[in-house]
């Protein structure tokens, strides 16, 4: 398993960081698509929608419900099966897919222990490195409603790139051009809010 790793994140989270390397030469598709979705903001907010204790933590999908997702190329994207590389402890990160071969997004998972079962059909990308997996254990263990989803969900506060492998990605919108945006949609928001107050207090 002492494959070199290129490419490193940060996920700043509502429990803490959690550092991910990257395995960008044997996943090169699996690991462009998630770079380039952190470039552009697309994990901002985004919950851990998904918990199955002693098996895996599950986020990247901003409607939270698990059903929805997209990746950077616009459609699903094939899966990178690596001889090499095996889910065979916690704290390895792969593709989300929806049960059927070539069907990644913008989903993934981080397994919380060993989960033989997985290998041959998700691609396995990333694995957490140093303390910070004990953040993703203690999502492990947070208390659930029936559907596997946290009562009170942790999120990724944003990804923090720290060395990107791949010089050439251009985002269609930075995620600081999108947090702009948001700003803009929330101060305009703000401005016909208080007109229609000024509106009814005229009244």
């Amino acid at each position: 398993m002492a494959l070199p790793t290129r490419g490193r994140v940060i996920l700043e989270t509502t429990v803490g960081e959690i550092d991910i390397e990257l395995w960008s030469r044997e996943a090169p598709k699996a690991c462009r698509n998630f770079i380039a979705l952190a470039m552009e903001g697309y994990y901002d907010g985004v919950i851990f929608h998904r918990v199955v204790p002693d098996f895996l933590v599950q986020t990247g999908d901003r409607t939270g419900t698990g059903g929805g997702g997209e990746s950077f190329y616009g459609e699903p994207f094939e899966d990178e099966i690596h001889p090499r590389l095996k889910f065979v402890h916690r704290g390895l990160v792969g593709c989300a897919n929806n049960g059927t071969k070539n069907s990644n997004d913008s989903q993934f998972f981080i397994t919380l222990s060993r989960a033989d079962e997985l290998n041959g059909k998700h691609t396995l990308w990333g694995r957490c490195v140093g303390d910070t997996i004990f953040n993703v254990l203690k999502i492990g263990a947070l208390e659930l409603d029936e559907n596997e989803k946290p009562l009170y969900p942790p999120k990724i506060n944003r990804v923090r790139i720290v060395d990107n492998p791949f010089d050439d990605i251009i985002p269609r919108i930075t995620a600081e051009e999108k947090r702009a945006q948001q700003r803009a949609r929330e101060e305009a928001q703000r401005e016909r809010e208080e007109q229609q107050r000024r509106k009814g207090a005229k009244k």
